[in-house]
């Protein structure tokens, strides 16, 4: 009986590793056409103005100005404004100053991203820095500036002021 479980692999012998060997072997191959396609893909230096298949330039688009809305809570007002990066708007007591505006090409999913800097400065008072950071259209609550009397958030970002909006954001 032992002789015909040796035949069939069942006894641990040597029938046995031979019937397991395969499979660790087409494991083993596969694992190592993996990593050598890593290697290939990301390891190996591209030629000079070649792209990869799986890496992308930046695909954020710079833009010029920044659309924002504000939303004055105790009048309901709401107003659109229109800030170039690097220039500062006016919203009643606040002084938004747009640093970067940042937009996703038409082939990629819509997305607008501002870095702005936000101060209260009431009159004959000095700045109180309110918000400093990256706020993005399609998600106004993520990054959200906190203050008891405005809303600010951002629309879009623009290329040129004639597809801009009618209010300048500028006082």
């Amino acid at each position: 009986m032992r002789r015909l479980d040796r035949q069939r692999g069942l006894s641990g012998g040597p029938a046995s590793a031979m019937v397991a060997f395969p499979i660790a072997e087409s494991v083993l191959v596969a694992a190592v056409r993996v990593f050598l396609a890593a290697i290939f893909l990301f390891l190996l230096p591209q030629q000079a103005g070649a792209q990869s298949i799986l890496r992308r330039s930046d695909p954020w688009l710079i833009m010029p100005i920044a659309i924002l809305q504000g939303l004055d809570k105790i009048t309901a007002r709401v107003s659109v404004l229109a800030v170039g990066v690097e220039d500062t708007g006016r919203y009643g007591t606040l002084r938004i100053t747009v640093r970067a505006c940042r937009k996703r090409p038409p082939t990629e999913p819509p997305e607008s991203a501002a870095f702005l800097e936000i101060s209260d400065q009431k009159p004959g008072e000095p700045p109180v820095a309110l918000f400093s950071g990256w706020m993005f259209a399609s998600s106004p609550a993520l990054n959200a500036l906190e203050h008891p009397v405005y809303d600010v958030w951002l629309l879009d970002c623009k290329s040129d002021e004639t597809k801009a909006s009618p209010s300048s954001g500028k006082e």
